[in-house]
C-alpha cells in the first residue's frame, strides 16, 4: 500500500511517500537534483514499487523547497537535515525496521555519502555520484578526454575537422581541460565519504554518463559496476532491470 506522509524538518513541512510492506530492511530513496521524489520517468516510484513487492518497505521525499515540501531549495550539501527527518519519519512509519539502504543518483548520492552515517543508515547504493566543481559550462574533464579518446578512431570526426565542421574554439577550451588533473574539492570530499563507509558502499556507474565518467576518474582506487548505457536515470527496461537487481542484493545484503 503507498501512501503520503508528513513531516517536519528545521520548521518546514515535508512530503513523503511511503510504500509499506512487512520486510525489516527497507530502501530509502533519495531523489538527485531538484527532481521530485517520483524520479525521471518515474524510475523511484518505479523502483519503490518493486522493491515493496518483494517485501521491502520503501521511503521517497522531496527534501525542502522541492516538490510538496515547504522552505527553501539549498541544494544536496544543504540536504544533511534533511535526511535526518526522513529516515527518522521512515522508521516512525515502519516501525519493524532493523536496517535502512540508503539509495540516490547523482547529488542524492553524495548526499548519502557525505550524510548518511549522521542519518543512521545501514547501506548505501549509489549510482553516478556527483563529484564536479562546476566552473564552466563544458563537461567535466574525464567526460571531455573520453569523447576525444572516441573521436580519434572515428574517421567521420576527422572528416568533419578538416571540412571545418568542428568548432575549434570551443574544442580548445575543451582540451585545455581536459589536460587539467588536479582533483577538484568536492571530488575529494564525496570519494573520500565513500570510502570511509568500506564495503556497506556499493557504487553504480552507468560507463556512457559524464557524470559517472568524472567520478570514476576521481576513485580511480575504488571499486564500481559498470552498467553499459548512456542514461544517467538508467531510463531504458533494461537499466532499470539491473538498477533493481542492485537494490535487492543490497537489500539482502547482511
Amino acid at each position: 500500500m503507498r501512501s503520503l506522509i508528513t513531516f517536519r524538518c528545521a520548521g518546514e513541512t515535508l512530503i513523503g511517500t511511503l510504500d509499506a510492506a512487512p520486510g525489516t530492511t527497507g530502501l530509502l530513496i533519495v531523489s538527485g537534483g531538484n527532481e521530485i521524489r517520483c524520479g525521471a520517468h518515474r524510475g523511484m516510484a518505479l523502483l519503490a514499487q518493486a522493491m515493496a513487492a518483494a517485501g521491502h518497505p520503501v521511503f521517497r521525499y522531496d527534501r525542502r523547497g522541492i516538490g510538496d515540501s515547504t522552505g527553501e531549495n539549498g541544494g544536496f550539501l544543504s540536504a544533511r537535515d534533511d535526511l535526518i527527518a526522513a529516515a527518522a519519519a521512515f522508521r516512525a512509519h515502519a516501525p519493524q525496521l532493523d536496517r535502512i539502504v540508503g539509495f540516490g543518483n547523482c547529488d542524492a548520492a553524495s548526499t548519502l555519502a557525505l550524510f548518511g552515517h549522521d542519518a543512521g543508515i545501514d547501506r548505501l547504493l549509489l549510482a553516478n555520484p556527483w563529484t564536479i566543481d562546476q566552473t564552466d559550462a563544458l563537461p567535466p574533464a574525464a567526460a571531455i578526454r573520453a569523447t576525444y579518446r572516441q573521436r580519434l578512431t572515428d574517421l567521420a570526426a576527422w572528416r568533419r575537422l578538416l571540412t571545418g565542421r568542428i568548432d575549434l574554439a570551443k574544442a580548445m577550451k575543451g582540451l585545455r581541460k581536459a589536460a587539467a588533473a588536479a582533483p577538484q574539492a568536492l571530488a575529494t570530499r564525496v570519494v573520500s565519504a565513500i570510502e570511509e563507509w568500506g564495503d556497506a558502499a556499493t557504487v553504480l556507474l552507468a560507463s556512457g554518463d559524464a557524470t559517472a565518467q568524472a567520478y570514476a576518474a576521481a576513485a580511480r582506487h575504488l571499486p564500481a559496476t559498470r552498467i553499459d548505457t548512456a542514461s544517467h536515470s538508467f531510463a531504458r527496461v533494461e537499466d532499470q532491470r539491473v538498477l533493481h537487481d542492485a537494490a535487492l542484493a543490497a537489500l539482502a545484503h547482511r
